[in-house]
């Protein structure tokens, strides 16, 4: 008999097994980069947004913490590596670098505080946090440019050989390269142990607790990696767009997030990759079909997304799956045993 622990860990091995599907997204973006051409400046905006919902859906989705303030992390990396590039430094990894600390220091700082609090609280300081920052930025516009924006943004080239093209070429691959190293990370967070206390934290936390996990502990550790990553996101925006607004704080930007997240499905790890593009290119069909009422026809979308995909596309593809299956087997179970041969 093989030992549990035997098991587990084979289990745990498996887990981290790259699976073909998972392949789908950077076949998708070789398929923009040779079919859609002239759509990369749109894109590399679907990626940046891909990056941040990822952020977004480790507390979210795995480890249960709901909080509208994350737009503060996302704003802290865009502005700091667009204050970077003003002052002189303009090497764009290094920037991202500055970006991803940046925020994480705030998001540790901020987390052991919030982090002590739950629901309506936690909600309610997450706001706090945003609007924070956001005057905070708007106080200081002789260096953040208040309303006017952070202008004056020029990133160097890659490596001091890639230039950022006006057509986005350049742009989208080093988003998609940066996207893809934050995925592999998070992925490997995620399958890791630590990733599946995370989740059992999010299911039952005073069980958690009682079997000797330190709850809280890996709560302000997923947040902190969490509010990093959001600053990667918006460091890659400032480098991407040359410029930061107020914007990157507002309450529209959280909730846009949250909303992509119910449309992928929170906890899946790729719930991101497919809100982020459906909600993006949707808005801006709408947006052009119907540029007054469009948000009118976005939110029939998100009521009929609530009520027939709670678990978002992602969960309605794994139903759909399913029932397939289920069906399959229950015609090849009724099949003869000769014609099975």
């Amino acid at each position: 008999m093989v030992p549990a622990k035997d098991v587990a860990v084979a289990q745990l091995m498996s887990s981290h097994r790259l699976r073909p599907f998972e392949l789908a997204p950077w076949i998708c973006a070789a398929a923009v980069w040779f079919l859609l051409p002239t759509y990369l400046p749109f894109a590399t905006q679907i990626v940046v947004m891909i990056l941040f919902t990822l952020s977004y859906d480790i507390v979210v989705g795995y480890a249960g913490i709901v909080i509208l303030g994350h737009t503060a992390f996302f704003g802290v990396g865009a502005y700091a590596a667009g204050l970077l590039t003003v002052a002189g430094w303009q090497e764009p990894i290094s920037g991202l670098a500055i970006a991803v600390v940046a925020a994480a220091a705030v998001g540790i700082t901020a987390g052991s505080i919030i982090l002590r609090t739950s629901r309506l609280t936690l909600l309610m300081l997450g706001v706090a946090l945003t609007l924070l920052f956001g005057e905070l930025a708007n106080r200081f516009a002789n260096i953040t440019g208040g309303h006017d924006g952070l202008q004056g943004i020029a990133t160097a080239p890659i490596f001091g050989r890639f230039d950022f093209d006006l057509f986005g070429h350049v742009t989208f691959i080093y988003s998609i390269v940066v996207l893809f190293v934050a995925w592999a990370a998070v992925r490997a967070l995620l399958y890791a142990p630590f990733g599946r206390s995370l989740v059992g934290i999010r299911l039952n936390p005073a069980r958690m607790q009682a079997i000797g996990v330190p709850v809280r502990r890996r709560k302000l550790i997923a947040f902190t990696i969490s509010a990093g990553l959001a600053g990667l996101a918006g460091g890659l925006f400032a480098q991407t767009t040359q410029f930061v607004s107020l914007d990157v704080f507002g309450l529209e930007m959280a909730g846009t997030v949250l909303i992509i997240l119910v449309i992928g499905g929170r906890g899946r790890l790729y719930g991101a990759f497919v809100g982020a593009p459906a909600y993006m290119i949707v808005q801006d069909a709408l947006a052009k079909d119907d540029p007054v009422f469009w948000l009118f026809w976005l939110g029939i979308i998100l009521i009929l997304v609530v009520l027939f995909a709670p678990g978002g596309l992602l969960g309605l593809a794994s139903r759909i799956a399913l029932l397939v299956k289920s069906k399959w087997r229950v015609a090849d179970t009724r099949q003869p045993q000769g014609e099975r041969r």
